[in-house]
């Protein structure tokens, strides 16, 4: 599903060039539950930011389902993303003035889908997520684990292949967290490809492959990294 190779992204100013990322070359699979480590600044979140289409390299090559991407435009990225990913990030990204509902049909309504066929899929999002009976609340109404639920349901209610998911426990207590984790496996064993960016050890652990960066480089990858609790 993902491939990169020899990916290069660099931020520059007129004073300050930073290299994010450094000649990263990772493959995931179709099916995998891949977590992504690493100290603060060592570009996670810019790699998390590629894999997902919402920026593009420096230099190198992505490619996604097939897809070499690295030289599309906002807009072919945009088309690309909706319906095959969806993200789920650790400040939840809920919009405040809509309900739980509205919240989850979002990525619908940009995919152009009947009123009738929306309103289908929320529903079934929503009691995948055990949230149902929470439909008509707005998100300040609802704890924080609620919250991540019920973003969870939006990452999934387009049937997207592909979950990106930055910090997801990190606002949460461990409790929470760990219901969290346990419907991202749930998702990963009926079939989603999901990359998550932690810096929760015991979140790793969930993952079937650890992949550490440092300064912007892998510097170690593997089975043998991570191991299911």
């Amino acid at each position: 599903m993902i491939e990169t190779r020899v990916l290069n992204k660099i931020y520059r100013t007129e004073e300050v060039e930073t290299t994010a990322l450094n000649g990263v070359n990772i493959t995931i699979n179709d099916g995998e539950f891949v977590a992504v480590m690493g100290p603060s600044g060592c570009g996670k979140s810019t790699l998390l930011n590629i894999i997902g289409l919402l920026d593009g390299p420096t230099s190198g090559e992505y490619y996604f389902m097939g897809n070499e991407i690295s030289g599309y435009t906002e807009k072919q990225r945009a088309q690309l993303r909706k319906g095959n990913i969806g993200f789920i990030f650790q400040s939840f990204n809920l919009i405040d003035e809509l309900s739980v509902f509205e919240n989850v049909e979002l990525p619908l309504l940009y995919l152009g889908l009947d009123t009738a066929a929306r309103t289908s899929k929320v529903e079934q999002a929503l009691d995948r997520m055990g949230m149902m009976h929470r439909r008509n609340h707005f998100p300040q109404q609802l704890s924080g684990g609620q919250q991540q639920r019920v973003a969870i349901a939006r990452a999934v209610v387009a049937d997207a292949k592909l979950i990106l998911a930055d910090e997801p426990t990190g606002n949460l207590d461990s409790d929470h967290g760990d219901e969290v984790m346990k419907l991202l496996t749930e998702l990963n064993e009926s079939g989603t490809t999901i990359v998550m960016v932690t810096h929760s050890p015991h979140d790793a652990k969930y993952a079937g492959r650890l992949i550490n960066l440092f300064d912007g480089k892998v510097v170690t990858e593997g089975q043998e990294e991570a191991f299911h609790v």
